[in-house]
């Protein structure tokens, strides 16, 4: 976390901590047709409840929301996380440990449904899922993402570092565009390859890197990938949950570029165009 994001992470986690329950399980915003799905980790589930105040306060509620644990770290769950279930509001078991949980299981729980992922690190803005939504109606058909990378090569057709995976606005060519989920992103229904669900395979080729498996599902399907016309202000990151991530492992020592390089080789050759 960045030393001039400590203040604003402060000010919301006390702000969003001291906002009633009652007016979180009776919220006054109009309800949109979305589950919102994420999962979580032992080390930053005393904060996860500020992740779900946040999602309990926009400016348009979801249906549901579903936090995804695996089976063991159900006993863990702290109170002040316990006592925000309600019907807006589920945690349920998994047997994964694997990222890929905060969306394969909601696909199946809720067919049909538009399908809404976050991160569980993350306090979002008020109007994140409204921008998410307006922007589905407008492309019903599309994956939609506040945070965009375009997958890039270089003049050889050699895949270029993640780092260097830049989006650089709407002149991006469609099929190189991919979503990243912490800034959350909107799957419509049959937006993504029937094979999503085969967790052999994603366990074997990029077992860290869910964003880059649904990218691949995505573009099996045909799906393009859009930011919302209206964007919103970056989440707020909640502070003492950063040092607990899988950036470490897959942009540090570029192991996104290696496992995207996986997936590709197994897949075949796809319409990526070179820089």
């Amino acid at each position: 976390m960045k030393l001039k994001e400590i203040p604003k992470s402060v000010f919301r986690s006390l702000q969003l901590r001291a906002t009633p329950r009652s007016r979180l399980f009776q919220p006054a915003a109009a309800e949109v047709p979305v589950v919102v799905s994420f999962t979580s980790i032992p080390p930053r589930l005393p904060r996860v409840d500020l992740v779900v105040r946040s999602l309990l306060t926009q400016t348009r509620v979801p249906e549901k929301i579903v936090l995804w644990l695996p089976e063991p770290d159900l006993p863990k769950i702290p109170k002040r996380l316990q006592a925000l279930v309600h019907d807006r509001f589920e945690i349920r078991p998994t047997p994964l440990t694997a990222p890929h949980k905060k969306l394969i299981h909601a696909l199946e729980a809720f067919p049909g449904h538009v399908i809404v992922t976050c991160d569980d690190d993350l306090m979002y803005r008020r109007r994140w899922l409204e921008s998410l939504y307006a922007s589905h109606r407008q492309h019903p058909g599309c994956i939609i993402g506040h945070q965009l990378r375009r997958i890039r090569y270089d003049a050889q057709g050699n895949l270029l570092p993640y780092k260097a995976w830049t989006y650089q606005g709407p002149d991006t060519p469609a099929e190189a565009v991919m979503a990243i989920g912490a800034g959350g992103v909107l799957y419509p229904p049959g937006s993504l390859d029937e094979r999503v669900q085969d967790r052999e395979t994603f366990m074997e080729l990029c077992p860290r890197a869910d964003d880059l498996w649904f990218k691949m599902m995505g573009l099996l399907a045909g799906t393009r990938v859009v930011s919302p016309g209206e964007p919103v202000k970056e989440p707020i990151p909640i502070i003492g949950t950063q040092k607990y991530s899988l950036k470490k492992t897959n942009i540090n020592q570029d192991q996104n570029r290696t496992q995207w390089e996986a997936l590709t080789a197994r897949f075949g050759c796809l319409p990526i165009p070179k820089s």
